[in-house]
């Protein structure tokens, strides 16, 4: 009860009534226009700017039609090999002479391409059905290599069809040579099984590699190509390697996405 009665006595004693008023002090208004200014550059900035962001993705340099496995059509022990790996060769060229209790076979090529590799030598013994070569299909040894990236299917609807890529290989030092330059071809229309990324890859260890997260989506990147470099392909040094860069090469892709409003991350 003394409170209150202190309160009241307060307000019925007018003597401070005449009194100015000072709203803010100047170093109050000098912080209120900062913050207005600062607010109205954001405001212009979300409307207006732009916002690039990047994804990466596994691939691998190759040529467009992929490769194929060959296996053994009969069981039995290898006697003669009569191809070197990394060679290209026309269809039905005799890779392996296999000796069987009716004879010998000869496996052969199915279609024209490279010798990838020979999963045999002199003295193995095989089975029915064993993989014993991977050829690369490829019709000429200039034909312009190509890479596939494997995109998790969550974010392969974010990647433009032309978007730059940035590739980064295996086989050439970043810091002396740059990365190869390219642009995203096509998207695949649905996500692959580990089956049948080795069926195009002709390689069943980068089928697991690519899809230990899940099915990812294919993406085909077109590489950029220069006269002015050995390989034969643009990069972001002036020369790039002083060498020609390889298919099945593993490459890591820097892939640069559509360009995005801030203020569309606001709006639903």
């Amino acid at each position: 009860m003394e409170f209150r009665k202190q309160a009241l006595s307060k307000l019925q004693a007018p003597e401070e009534l005449d009194l100015p008023v000072r709203f803010a002090r100047p170093q109050g208004w000098l912080v209120l226009a900062v913050t207005v200014v600062v607010m109205a550059a954001g405001a212009f900035w979300a409307l207006t700017g732009t916002v690039s962001s990047t994804l990466e993705a596994d691939g691998v340099l190759t040529h467009a039609e992929g490769s194929y496995v060959l296996q053994s059509p009969v069981a039995g022990q290898v006697t003669d090999v009569l191809a070197e790996a990394g060679r290209n060769l026309p269809t039905g060229t005799p890779l392996l002479k296999i000796r069987t209790p009716h004879g010998d076979s000869v496996v052969r090529t199915l279609a024209a391409g490279r010798l990838t590799t020979l999963a045999v030598t002199i003295g193995a013994v095989v089975t029915t059905g064993t993989d014993v070569a991977t050829v690369e299909r490829v019709d000429h040894p200039g034909d312009p290599l190509l890479a596939v990236l494997y995109v998790p299917a969550a974010r392969a609807a974010s990647v433009p069809q032309g978007a730059p890529v940035d590739l980064t290989l295996q086989s050439v030092p970043v810091d002396r040579y740059g990365v190869l330059r390219g642009r995203v071809q096509t998207v695949g229309k649905a996500a692959q099984s580990r089956q049948q990324v080795t069926a195009f890859l002709g390689d069943a260890e980068l089928g697991r590699a690519f899809t230990r997260q899940g099915s990812p989506v294919p993406v085909v990147v077109r590489l950029d190509t220069s006269q002015h470099t050995k390989s034969g392909y643009r990069w972001s040094s002036p020369q790039g390697p002083p060498f020609t860069v390889q298919s099945m090469t593993a490459a890591v892709a820097r892939i640069r996405l559509a360009d995005q409003r801030p203020a569309d991350w606001l709006l639903p």
